[in-house]
């Protein structure tokens, strides 16, 4: 899958290097604006590749050395030391999230840090701080503290207990779970279609 993809992402690649704006576009853009839109995406593209190239060495030796099944017995181990139970699923999976969410933030730090601040700033759209940047990456932390275990504890006993419609509980869990978050952080608007003449 990555070296499909990979493969389309050079064939788009070489396409933001052609020059000459598409004639199906001169009414609509102007000839600055498309170079500024290029140099962006080549800027985002060339990015992309490094992300995804160093990723997928990253996924490929947790995998191949084991590290996942290791990081899942040594996070049990970690709960006695909070006087915690070890054979409690539920705490033992929530462990075992809260140290895949630090790797996970310590690996996409830099990553973020070069798209924001070099790469989004080079061009005009960079709009934050470093102070901000921290401050909105606490406040995804904390979110995540705050909603993540609840959801996760919910969908083990779903687990559990669901027997032969697990996956239609699973799916209405999700429906309705989707139908209570999403207008927290989001706001939904109605689109109305005008049919001219």
């Amino acid at each position: 899958m990555y070296l499909f993809e990979t493969y389309l992402d050079l064939r788009q690649h070489a396409t933001l290097k052609l020059p000459t704006l598409p004639k199906t576009l001169e009414a609509v853009i102007s000839q600055e604006k498309f170079e500024k839109s290029r140099a962006y995406s080549l800027d985002k593209s060339h990015f992309y590749f490094v992300h995804e190239f160093v990723t997928i060495l990253i996924d490929s030796a947790i995998l191949f050395f084991g590290i996942l099944p290791w990081f899942w017995k040594k996070s049990g181990t970690f709960l006695p030391l909070l006087g915690l139970i070890e054979e409690n699923e539920i705490l033992h999976t929530l462990s075992f999230f809260a140290g895949a969410m630090i790797w996970s933030q310590i690996t996409d730090l830099p990553f973020s840090l070069y798209s924001t601040f070099v790469i989004e700033a080079r061009h005009g759209f960079n709009k934050q701080t470093i102070w901000l940047f921290f401050r909105d990456l606490i406040k995804g932390i904390c979110l995540a503290i705050v909603l993540g275990p609840p959801i996760v504890s919910a969908i083990i006993v779903i687990v559990q207990s669901g027997g032969p419609y697990l996956a239609i509980y699973l799916w209405a869990f999700m429906f309705v779970l989707s139908l209570v978050i999403a207008p927290l952080f989001n706001k939904f608007t109605p689109v109305r279609w005008h049919c001219g003449k």
